[in-house]
């Protein structure tokens, strides 16, 4: 390698143990000689992503909620123009109400044993909101019904929820689908997941926010929401199945 490549031997044992990352040269260089030209995208990608792709909650909150929802990744959603985002049992943040948001994020507090700083880190939710009604954004949304039924807080926080879900799918540039409880589909996601344009996919575990950008990856993420949208119901057929879950919360 060290030869086909004119590198010095002991800095292609560097890279090959782990002593030393390669550069974005250094990886089309070897897939060159090793006739891998195909794989030079995911490995910059996986580079670049080494220290970012898994992003401990516990960590970041030492400093407070307001820090995991912070400018780090308010860049990300300024660069969007195209957000497909898959939820399973919860409302995305996006579309979340004030009093909703602070009934979720405050159980993460107590969870993580972080600072009670639920006012602030429930502004920069709602401040990053604004996205909505920005021109040339497009959000794509496919929710589980039991996104719809899943409680943070009481009934009235729930109806209030769904309501303003109701007013966010009239928006043009907003599609909602939903997939109805106990019908036949293709496929069962494994958890939720946010596509960004076509270029990054976050997902979120109990303790950590796990960042993928590799290309063959992210279309991996992408088929699999191409299938689930083929499971959820639209337009009048979708706003009906919210009023009948709220419908469902009146005693």
């Amino acid at each position: 390698m060290a030869a086909a490549t004119g590198q010095h031997y002991t800095r292609v044992s560097k890279i090959e143990n782990g002593a030393q990352s390669p550069t974005d040269q250094d990886i089309r260089e070897w897939c060159r000689v090793c006739g891998a030209d195909d794989q030079v995208a995911d490995l910059i990608a996986t580079l670049r992503a080494v220290d970012s792709a898994y992003l401990e909650f516990r960590r970041q909150s030492r400093a407070g909620l307001k820090r995991v929802l912070g400018a780090h990744t308010q860049q990300r959603y300024e660069q969007t123009q195209v957000f497909r985002i898959y939820e399973h049992n919860v409302i995305p943040g996006l579309f979340q109400t004030a009093e909703y948001s602070a009934a979720m994020l405050s159980f993460w507090i107590r969870f993580l044993g972080a600072p009670n700083d639920v006012d602030d880190a429930v502004a920069v939710r709602m401040e990053r909101q604004r996205i909505l009604k920005r021109g040339g954004k497009r959000f794509v949304v496919v929710l589980e019904e039991q996104a719809l039924r899943t409680w943070f807080g009481d009934a009235r926080i729930q109806s209030g929820q769904l309501g303003h879900l109701l007013e966010l799918m009239s928006l043009p540039n907003i599609s909602v689908g939903i997939i109805p409880l106990m019908t036949e589909r293709e496929a069962v996601a494994s958890a939720g997941f946010w596509i960004f344009d076509n270029e990054l996919v976050a997902l979120e575990t109990p303790t950590a926010s796990i960042q993928v950008t590799q290309p063959a990856e992210c279309e991996l993420y992408a088929r699999m929401f191409e299938v689930l949208k083929n499971s959820a119901l639209y337009g009048r057929a979708a706003r009906s199945l919210v009023l009948d879950v709220l419908a469902d919360l009146v005693p």
